[in-house]
């Protein structure tokens, strides 16, 4: 897959994503913590506000692999 499409791709996908568990997330800590305490309810966001992290960056390993996989191997031909 040439560069730029995956990166489109990989951004499309990413923009999507994180806008859809947004909404899942509030939808869940709402159904689920409006009982809970305060400190109950920090820790969930808090806990759901970083979780997303995690996917999109193995989004955006996956977007800049043939970046990383050409680098490489111009390191390997210059040090012979």
């Amino acid at each position: 897959m040439p560069l730029r499409l995956r990166k489109f791709v990989g951004m499309v996908v990413m923009v999507v994503f994180v806008i859809v568990y947004a909404f899942v997330a509030m939808v869940i800590g709402d159904l689920t913590m409006q009982d809970a305490g305060t400190g109950l309810q920090m820790l969930y966001f808090a806990i759901a506000g970083l979780a997303w992290t995690i996917p999109v960056g193995a989004l955006m390993w996956w977007m800049d692999k043939p970046v990383r996989e050409a680098n490489r191997l111009k390191r390997k031909t210059t040090a012979e």
